[in-house]
């Protein structure tokens, strides 16, 4: 396989046919998705990272929104992915993971002394299990019940982005019909048992459907692991966008 590589862009400089691609790669493995569903979703965000091999072909990509907020007079701030795909040759690869944890240092730099968190929605576990690759503490977590002051922000921003979509009694987003479920054959039934996708699929029974669990955690150096760490300190090392 071809070395991955990634780049930042604003979503609105991208052409139509490098939409048309990212379009084509999302649907491949996604349904209950329209091109105009995702051209609105991509106008809304701040940027997005490519993953691409030497040839300049697009083989993933993640978006993101950075959301300005008050949490107890202090100014803070969450960023928000929005959708999110790589190529199942390239499940696996940490190429991606780590840009995007430079990424969010960059954004840490911008103001160092305001909290940064992560606002994930997730539709399927693997992504899940990112959680626990990622962080030390995140919410909604197995063993950890979420802090009252947590699940208050967790239940502030979701009903802030999603309205009476967000059910806090469950912690999920509910639509009327999905905006966009992994199709069945990319499903991965082979780890259901493993102990974070387990807890997963019992807070969130229906991810096949669409429903997303709202998840939360802090991006401070000293709450990431491994990877995520480095690339979140090399991020900071760089400075602000």
């Amino acid at each position: 396989m071809n070395k991955l590589t990634t780049r930042t862009l604003a979503p609105q400089t991208l052409s139509a046919q490098q939409t048309a691609a990212l379009y084509a790669l999302y649907e491949r493995y996604y349904g209950g998705t329209t091109p105009e569903l995702f051209r609105r979703d991509l106008a809304e965000k701040d940027h997005i990272l490519l993953l691409e091999d030497t040839g300049g072909q697009i083989r993933g990509f993640t978006t993101l929104k950075t959301i300005p907020f008050t949490d107890n007079g202090r100014a803070a701030r969450a960023v928000f992915s929005g959708d999110t795909i790589i190529d199942h040759r390239f499940w696996g690869e940490q190429t991606l993971p780590l840009a995007w944890c430079a990424l969010a240092g960059r954004l840490k730099a911008q103001m160092p002394d305001a909290p940064l968190y992560w606002l994930l929605i997730v539709k399927g576990d693997r992504t899940y299990r990112y959680l626990n690759v990622f962080s030390k503490t995140y919410y909604p977590n197995r063993r950890h019940p979420t802090p009252p002051d947590i699940q208050q922000l967790i239940d502030r921003l979701a009903a802030d982005r999603f309205g009476a979509h967000y059910h806090p009694d469950s912690g999920l987003v509910r639509y009327p019909q999905s905006q966009g479920h992994l199709k069945s054959e990319w499903l991965n039934e082979k780890t259901a048992a493993h102990p974070e996708a387990a807890y997963f699929r019992r807070r969130n029974p229906r991810h096949a459907e669409g429903e997303e669990l709202v998840c939360l955690t802090l991006l401070e150096a000293e709450n990431l692991r491994s990877f995520a760490l480095r690339g979140f300190l090399n991020g900071l090392a760089q400075g602000a966008l």
